[in-house]
């Protein structure tokens, strides 16, 4: 049947517009053809060709440095935050742009300052800011919003920089030995404190770099931002759980040091520098994790003035 010069553009107008709403309308938005899916696989290789030993070396750190243990967890919590939001992403309309070209070449300036100047940190973060310029330039800020949570929590696996963790560890060092021998005396055992080295009558306690408690502090924080995304609704609490774990965690180090103090002199040194102080550490790590769970159970008890997300 022969179609009129109208009907033509009227049927051609409305084909136009069935093909274009779909896309507009985003299946899931980064697989919803073969093109799409193959260029986000390049995307990915490229990406894991230039940081292939930057993540190594991370990975390789979490593995062999017992402060920066925890680093494992933090990527399948991202993953499992993404999985979460999946819903909220396929709904997600693609508005790619230009900006997100520069992040991405801020990111890799940041990785060869990393890199040709030595400094692990730099190279590291830099991933996370080409991922933050590649959502941008292929999603948009809408995009970016929606995953810019994620992107901030992969933050706690990357261990600080060497010069801040010293300016940390060194003044935990002192408040420990400082709260651990105001406490000794009250249980009836004399001190004599210099620095990070306390004096008792048996021999001497130095409190070292790996009884300053930066260790459990940072594992601490982490799982308090889980926790804190699983058991609670209200993002002000949840800030109140994350910053409460950091003098939890101080307290707790304290209390072992003090322990190990009570040890030397009421059991036998040996032990208590030996068995008592490895054991003592997962203890009073549980008993942080208890802390948490209590200051927690505290707030739940005071209600919440209007709505919080």
């Amino acid at each position: 049947m022969e179609k009129t010069g109208i009907g033509e553009d009227f049927t051609t107008e409305n084909e136009v517009q069935v093909v274009r709403t779909p896309a507009r309308a985003s299946g899931f938005w980064l697989f919803r053809d073969a093109q799409s899916a193959s260029g986000a696989a390049a995307v990915c290789l490229l990406v894991l060709a230039v940081y292939y030993q930057v993540l190594g070396k991370l990975v390789w750190d979490w593995w062999t440095i017992p402060d920066f243990s925890h680093g494992f967890l933090v990527p399948f919590f991202a993953a499992f935050l993404i999985w979460e939001k999946r819903q909220t992403l396929l709904g997600v309309t693609l508005a790619p742009v230009w900006s997100g070209i520069a992040v991405i070449a801020f990111g890799l300036m940041i990785l060869l300052l990393g890199v040709y100047g030595s400094e692990l940190f730099l190279s590291r973060v830099s991933l996370l800011i080409l991922l933050a310029g590649l959502i941008l330039t292929f999603g948009g800020w809408q995009l970016f919003m929606e995953l810019r949570f994620a992107l901030l929590v992969l933050l706690l696996a990357i261990p600080i920089p060497s010069i801040i963790f010293n300016q940390i560890t060194f003044p935990l060092q002192i408040l420990a030995s400082k709260l651990a021998s105001d406490l000794l005396p009250w249980f009836g055992v004399p001190v004599l404190r210099e620095g990070n080295v306390i004096q008792l009558p048996l021999m001497k306690l130095e409190v070292a770099e790996a009884c300053s408690g930066i260790r459990s502090m940072m594992s601490l924080f982490t799982l308090a931002v889980f926790y804190g995304y699983f058991m609670e609704k209200s993002n002000r609490r949840r800030v109140v759980i994350v910053l409460a774990s950091i003098p939890i965690a101080i307290a707790a180090n304290a209390v072992r040091i003090l322990g190990t103090g009570l040890c030397v002199q009421y059991w036998d040194p040996d032990k208590a520098m030996g068995f008592f102080h490895e054991f003592s550490g997962w203890v009073i790590f549980l008993v942080s994790l208890v802390c948490l769970y209590l200051l927690h159970h505290a707030m739940s008890l005071i209600p919440i003035k209007g709505r919080q997300r």
